[in-house]
């Protein structure tokens, strides 16, 4: 199981805003919507290519290339041509810091 890594200060990511980083080799792309914070792997499950560049609406992401769509809370798909959801982690904010998980 992996440890928590430390991926950011929470006052640095604002509403509707995203950024990627590297949890122990996967790269995740972590949103803030809603005054939450998500994080899913940075891949569309339709063609494995990332997700992160594309348009966030909502709570979702569509993805730039093919635009499928992803719920950023869950992972799960929303919307075709991608049938198959995304991996969805674990984020904590700890003494201000955003922190991911993979489980």
């Amino acid at each position: 199981m992996s440890d928590w890594k430390d991926v950011d200060a929470e006052l640095s990511l604002i509403d509707g805003e995203n950024i990627v980083v590297d949890v122990d080799g996967v790269d995740v792309a972590v949103f803030r919507v809603n005054g939450g914070v998500y994080a899913i792997q940075d891949v569309c499950s339709h063609d494995g290519g990332e997700i992160a560049s594309g348009v966030i609406e909502g709570e979702e992401i569509i993805c730039p290339r093919h635009g499928a769509r992803f719920c950023i809370k869950t992972g799960k798909v929303t919307g075709p041509p991608a049938y198959e959801d995304i991996p969805c982690y674990t984020v904590r904010i700890e003494n201000g810091r955003i922190q991911v998980k993979l489980i």
